[in-house]
């Protein structure tokens, strides 16, 4: 659930706004002044969005967003206040608020409002992380990983940013192994600095050497000039070495002189070169077992596996699924021109039961489809018919495919007839006359609770409650002695 902070020193129109919000299925959080909501923001970096009051008494709307925007704080801020003037409006515009409305505000307006403020900072994050990542100062803020499962994954890449050791992350094939590299670099001394990625196990086995080390003009057929390695274009960098196990052995013996005297020689070089790279590898497949089964050189195992992080599949990390699909959502929506605001909770619900083989990389490839192919404002499930068909069967992916509403012929908007809406389905109610177990209730009971019934009903009224129940005021006093509800009636009968 979204978490909301509305800032407010007026109580009731604080509580007014609270209850909005929690009614549209967000999480309100509430503070009463400027320096209380800046707090906040500063310990709990997932606050969805920010209800701004602009008039406050210790620290007034216009002083928290400078603040914000100070400190770095992207918490999209929706201002409320009573002053309509358009000077204020520019004003807090200007200093980044993402919406302004006037007191009192129409509910329906807020919720609309909290809903575009946070698909919009949602698609301005993936915007900073795509240039986080190519300017090279890519952070865990940056990256969607808020799962428990992760935590260690984050624990160990601070560490291994602090120092120049080799990392060897191993995980499935789409877990985001580069993200977590990129996050080593991007906090470590070496943040800006260049970071060239080696797809191994793409390259042909002819070519890894000269794309690796680089070759000098002349070197065989073809090379008509000096061509610089991956290893020199990292130089001062970080070199990442994806799906290391690849690698041929031949390739191995000269990556490990790589690493052990921190030099390389070009192919037709006639001297090694000196090079300052730090190596972070990656692979889908236990390094431990190539080496133990002689795919793999056991002494560069060694040499790799120093400082080893393990990145859990999605499976194991379903609390990020969520925060993922909106991020993928917002991204291919703007690509493609659409107005999606999200996905709903049967889509939502056929996502998170899916075991996702192919991890992020997969679900990012289901929402990209979902997004070109839906006409909607929401992605439904019939949107996700790979998924339904891996995870129920082929039978069922066609069946939900099939109740989508699809007109057979053109309608003309004098015969079109009214949407059918479904009957809210109510829960049973129980029958008065049986019990728990199912059986009757005696006569007597049944007797005596609606006699209880009408006294309440007319306010101990005696005549009344007799005319109602048909009976005679003398009938009625002998029941009320007989079932022990004439004490305390009888004298203030009417």
């Amino acid at each position: 659930m979204t978490r909301v902070l509305v800032v407010d020193d007026d109580p009731v129109q604080l509580r007014l706004t609270a209850e909005i919000a929690n009614r549209s299925g967000f999480k309100p959080i509430t503070a009463t002044g400027g320096e209380q909501a800046l707090s906040i923001l500063r310990e709990d970096p997932g606050v969805g969005a920010m209800i701004l009051d602009l008039v406050m008494p210790d620290l007034d709307g216009m002083a928290v967003l400078e603040a914000m925007r100070r400190e770095g704080l992207t918490t999209p801020v929706i201002i409320q206040t009573a002053n309509a003037s358009l000077e204020t409006v520019i004003s807090a515009m200007r200093q980044g608020a993402a919406d302004y409305f006037v007191k009192p505000v129409a509910p329906e307006r807020l919720v609309i409002s909290l809903r575009n403020a946070m698909k919009l900072d949602t698609l301005e994050a993936a915007i900073r992380a795509e240039r986080a990542r190519k300017s090279g100062t890519f952070t865990r803020r940056d990256m969607i990983a808020a799962a428990p499962a992760m935590a260690r994954v984050l624990t160990l890449s601070a560490k291994a940013a602090k120092s120049a050791i080799p990392v060897l992350i191993e995980g499935e094939t789409g877990v985001g192994k580069e993200l977590v590299a990129r996050i080593i670099q991007g906090t470590g001394e070496r943040a800006g600095k260049p970071f060239v990625t080696v797809n191994c196990g793409a390259i042909p086995p002819n070519l890894v050497e000269s794309v690796l080390f680089g070759h000098k003009k002349g070197a065989f057929t073809g090379a008509i000039a000096d061509q610089p390695g991956k290893f020199a274009e990292a130089h001062g960098g970080t070199l990442f070495l994806d799906e290391v196990g690849e690698l041929s052995p031949e390739l191995q013996v000269k990556l490990l002189r790589a690493l052990q005297e921190g030099e390389i020689e070009p192919v037709g070089a006639a001297r090694p070169e000196k090079v300052n790279v730090r190596l972070i590898s990656a692979t889908n497949r236990r390094l431990l077992n190539l080496a133990k089964s002689g795919e793999f050189r056991e002494d560069l195992f060694y040499r790799l596996n120093v400082f080893p992080i393990y990145v859990p599949p999605l499976r194991e990390r379903k609390e990020d699924l969520g925060a993922l699909t909106d991020h993928f959502i917002a991204r291919f929506s703007a690509e493609a021109g659409k107005r999606i605001l999200g996905i709903s909770p049967a889509a939502m619900d056929l996502l998170c039961a899916y075991d996702w083989p192919g991890n992020i990389r997969q679900l990012e490839n289901a929402v990209y489809r979902a997004v070109v192919l839906t006409d909607g404002a929401f992605l439904e499930a019939q949107d996700f018919p790979q998924i339904v068909s891996r995870s129920s069967g082929r039978e069922e992916a066609l069946r939900t495919l099939e109740q989508t509403p699809l007109p057979v012929a053109p309608i003309h908007i004098d015969a079109a007839l009214p949407r059918i809406r479904p009957e809210p389905a109510l829960a049973p109610s129980p029958d008065r006359f049986l019990g728990d177990d199912g059986q009757l209730h005696p006569l007597a009971d049944i007797e005596r609770a609606a006699i209880e019934f009408a006294i309440r009903h007319h306010g101990g009224r005696m005549s009344r409650v007799a005319r109602a129940l048909g009976i005679g005021r003398s009938t009625l006093y002998r029941k009320l002695h007989e079932y022990g509800l004439a004490e305390g009636l009888i004298g203030d009968a009417a």
